[in-house]
């Protein structure tokens, strides 16, 4: 420094004054990188805890489809049993109308009683079958609302998946890109949980 105030860097002042520079840049990016990695955190939390919901969904959908559908199987066996029931009824009918036609005037009567008592029980055993085969198409309709469903949730879980692995690579990585690229899978996948809770 000469004695008119007018100040001359030495060389190590100048390498001072270039750390402290380089010192408060590494803390600026040092704090942009430490909020990224806070946010993708969060993100992660949360669409972990979503996923785990939609794997939960996706499970009671599944067994719901394989209830409905061992309820579909008995009252299929029921109405299958129904109609062997009704077979029975009109082998007797029929052995009773032969019998009518082939007996004497007197017994014809006796005969016709029993042919139409079978009519009336054929009647009400195809109107219980009816209504059991009402209930397999019913079950196996149900079935199959659940099994599109678990798919639905399935894809929404695996698309979730997805987006936590995005999250790690983006934050392995320190790219932004990725890490729009990672909020855009997870639209994508709250989208599809987002169908499969409206049945679609």
């Amino acid at each position: 420094m000469s004695s008119d105030g007018f100040h001359v860097h030495g060389p190590h002042e100048h390498e001072l004054e270039h750390a402290a520079q380089g010192a408060g840049h590494d803390s600026h990016g040092e704090h942009g990188g430490s909020g990224m990695i806070n946010q993708i955190a969060m993100f992660t939390a949360i669409i972990a805890t979503i996923g785990a919901v939609f794997s939960y969904m996706g499970g009671a959908t599944q067994a719901n489809a394989g209830l409905f559908k061992n309820n579909a199987a008995i009252k299929k066996t029921e109405a299958s049993n129904q109609w062997n029931y009704f077979q029975a009824k009109s082998t007797k009918q029929s052995l009773a109308e032969l019998s009518r036609d082939l007996s004497p005037g007197d017994k014809k009567e006796h005969y016709q009683t029993k042919v139409d008592r079978y009519e009336k029980e054929k009647m009400e055993i195809k109107t219980v079958a009816d209504k059991l085969e009402a209930d397999v198409l019913q079950w196996e309709k149900r079935s199959d609302e659940q099994m599109h469903q678990h798919h639905r949730w399935a894809q929404a879980t695996t698309v979730l998946q997805v987006a936590i692995a995005m999250a790690a690579i983006a934050l392995l990585t320190r790219k932004k890109w990725l890490e729009y690229v990672m909020f855009g899978v997870a639209g994508v996948g709250l989208t599809v949980g987002v169908l499969a809770m409206l049945h679609m």
